[in-house]
């Protein structure tokens, strides 16, 4: 019997889980990435001008809170927020969370994309979708393409919405310095998509890279994003996770043409289990750029293959 493939996604790393609830018929659905019982260190940077989110101002480097129980990235626009209700409820029957006497308060930071153009425009993740996509957690390889979050995510928006090109969730790890980072990544992105080594455009509308994405834009504003969550086992403090962030933001740049326009909500959490070495902060940052930029190619190339 032929031995199984080695993971290599976000899961490889030890204590992170990642579940999925999938709408195919209306192209929508979230993405939990379930964290070990004691929750995380973890932080994150917003820098897309239109984002949709939940509890995102913990992760500042200046707040106290130092650790979260899961991240949930979900479709919907800002009606799937309501999806981390279901996470939290699973959550906290598990009494996992804050510790506030009375009882265990569940921090689960929610980034949403725009998918309503898609599919269905009424039918938006639920708390009871998010709760099953926390149930359905582990730590198998990440299902990639057209499942949660990444459902009804498509690229290559800046001429409209008519001439998108489906897109999806994906996911990559590698390892540096003895410590693992990986990611989970959706393009729901105004830009096209092109090969970080190359240049050349995978995804999107020929002959608008460059100054030429400028000319005739027209794409609907709220209505792009892309999400990334980083994972590691190195261990890092708050403040790092935060730079590291930003970090995840540039492989969002490598392969997103253009990238954070004022029409895009994109959103980077970092998240380290720190169970793993202590590595040098200047080579987890080039980790992080390479994985997020993979995993977002890696999405775009199962999205192309399920349906």
């Amino acid at each position: 019997m032929a031995a199984d493939p080695p993971n290599r996604t976000l899961t490889a790393i030890a204590g992170i889980e990642v579940g999925h609830y999938t709408d195919l018929e209306a192209r929508t659905g979230c993405t939990v990435v379930m964290l070990p019982e004691g929750g995380c260190v973890a932080s994150g940077t917003v820098m897309g001008s239109a984002p949709g989110s939940r509890e995102t101002s913990l992760l500042s480097s200046e707040k106290t809170n130092q650790a979260v129980n899961a991240v949930l990235l979900t479709g919907g626009s800002a009606f799937g927020l309501a999806a981390a209700d279901g996470v939290v409820r699973w959550l906290e029957e598990r009494g996992r969370g804050v510790d506030v006497g009375v009882a265990r308060v569940p921090i689960v930071p929610t980034a949403v994309l725009f998918d309503l153009a898609v599919g269905s425009a009424t039918v938006r993740p639920t708390s009871q979708d998010g709760y099953a996509a926390a149930a359905a957690a582990s730590s198998a390889p990440v299902a990639q393409g057209r499942v949660g979050a990444g459902t009804g995510a498509t690229v290559g928006k800046l001429r409209g919405v008519e001439r998108a090109v489906d897109s999806g969730l994906g996911s990559h790890v590698e390892e540096v310095c003895g410590a693992l980072v990986g990611a989970v990544a959706i393009s729901n992105a105004v830009g096209n998509l092109v090969d970080p080594d190359t240049g050349e455009m995978l995804a999107g509308v020929p002959g608008t890279l460059g100054l030429a994405a400028a000319e005739g834009f027209a794409a609907m504003p709220g209505a792009n994003t892309t999400l990334v969550v980083v994972g590691t086992d190195a261990c890092i403090s708050k403040a790092e996770a935060q730079a590291l962030s930003q970090s995840a933001h540039i492989g969002i740049a490598r392969v997103t043409r253009p990238s954070h326009t004022a029409f895009d909500g994109d959103s980077a959490f970092v998240l380290s289990t720190g169970t793993g070495p202590t590595a040098p902060v200047a080579a987890l940052s080039v980790a992080v750029q390479e994985v997020v930029a993979r995993a977002l190619i890696n999405g775009w190339r199962a999205g192309r293959t399920n349906t």
